[in-house]
C-alpha cells in the first residue's frame, strides 16, 4: 500500500492529520462503527471523564483494527464525534500522541453533536482504514 499526503496548508500537520490522502495499492478496506469507551459487554466507562473515555475508545478502535490484522497504521480516515469541543481540545494530546506513535496522520473531521447513543459517552471515534 502507497499513501501520498496532500496538504496545500500546513497547519493541520501540527494536529496531526492530512488534509487528504491518496491510496493505492491496497487490497482490503475496514469501515469501523463508532467506538466509545465501553467495556467488552458493552458497558459505559469512565462517566464525565474525556481523557479517560478517549483513551479507551481508542483502545475498542484497535481492537476491531487488530480483529482484521490491521493497526492504527492502517487508519485513513477518523470522523470525531464529541458532545465536547472545547473540552475535546484539552485532551486532544492523547489522541495525537496515538496517532503519531503508530506514524499515521489519518484524513480528519471532528463534530461537535447534541449526545451520543450512550448517556454519559463524550467521544465516539469512527475510522476507515486500508490494508
Amino acid at each position: 500500500m502507497e499513501r501520498t499526503a496532500v496538504n496545500p496548508v500546513t497547519w493541520s500537520q501540527e494536529l496531526g492529520f492530512n488534509q487528504g490522502e491518496i491510496v493505492s495499492g491496497h487490497t482490503r478496506t475496514l469501515y469501523c462503527s463508532g467506538q466509545t469507551a465501553t467495556d467488552k459487554d458493552g458497558k459505559p466507562e469512565h462517566d464525565g471523564d474525556m481523557a479517560a473515555q478517549l483513551g479507551l475508545s481508542l483502545d475498542n478502535l484497535e481492537a476491531v483494527l487488530g480483529a482484521a490484522r490491521m493497526s492504527l497504521a492502517n487508519l485513513v480516515r477518523l470522523n470525531v464525534y464529541t458532545t465536547d469541543v472545547d473540552l475535546l481540545f484539552q485532551h486532544y494530546g492523547v489522541l495525537a500522541a496515538r496517532l503519531g506513535a503508530a506514524g499515521v496522520a489519518p484524513t480528519t473531521t471532528m463534530l461537535g453533536v447534541t449526545r451520543l447513543a450512550l448517556p454519559g459517552q463524550l467521544i465516539e471515534l469512527e475510522g476507515t482504514a486500508i490494508g
